[in-house]
């Protein structure tokens, strides 16, 4: 009586094993893990059943989907980011570019300013040469004459004039070796005119201006 109702108790279990077994494979079926539908088509068959072939398709395909949909959001992201590098390049590039528009434009200035220095100190060096020449001219025809005549074209010169007149003639004198007549020709002018003369020679520098 035991070893019947022991086998009784194998079938039950055995019949619960291949129950669980079956529902097993048909539920790894449905999620796509297993295609084990042709191997029960019989039992649908029998059932007046089909298989349901939609319930993997429905599965798989949003499954196939999402996957997609991710690899899009990825590659949009991706994307996104280059897009934002290149915006940050592009804007360094023209900051980069106004730094150097800035920076040309000053050196224009400079070389602008630096062309009017060079003019305006060619035209003074120029200008000097000219009243030089003019001067030790002057101070030649002078030396040339009676000394009242000289004293009388350098009273009617203004003071500055009359001061780089004596300093040329002092000049010449000494390059040639004979006297000065500058003490004598400021001896015969007005004696107020003569110190005021004598007196800027004296606290002024050797200069034309």
């Amino acid at each position: 009586m035991s070893f019947k109702k022991a086998l009784g108790k194998s079938f039950v279990l055995l019949i619960i094993i291949l129950i669980l077994i079956v529902g097993g494979l048909l539920w790894f079926d449905r999620l796509g893990v297993v295609h084990v539908k042709d191997l029960f088509a019989p039992v649908y068959s029998l059932l007046h059943k089909e298989p349901q072939t939609s319930t993997t398709a429905t599965q798989s395909k949003p499954f196939v989907a999402n996957l997609d949909e991710d690899r899009l959001k990825k590659q949009r992201e991706a994307l996104d980011i280059y897009k934002e590098e290149l915006d940050k390049r592009e804007t360094d590039i023209e900051s980069l570019e106004k730094q150097n528009e800035q920076i040309a434009a000053e050196l224009a200035e400079r070389e602008k300013n630096q062309e009017e220095r060079e003019k305006t100190f060619n035209q003074t060096v120029k200008r000097y040469d000219d009243i030089n020449v003019n001067v030790e001219q002057i101070a030649k025809n002078l030396n040339g004459m009676r000394p009242e005549a000289a004293v009388g074209i350098l009273e009617a010169l203004d003071d500055q004039t009359v001061i780089d007149v004596l300093r040329k003639v002092e000049e010449l004198a000494a390059a040639s070796g004979s006297a000065s007549m500058g003490s004598y020709w400021l001896s015969l002018m007005d004696s107020k005119r003569a110190a005021e003369i004598q007196r800027k020679m004296i606290s002024k520098p050797e200069s034309l201006e």
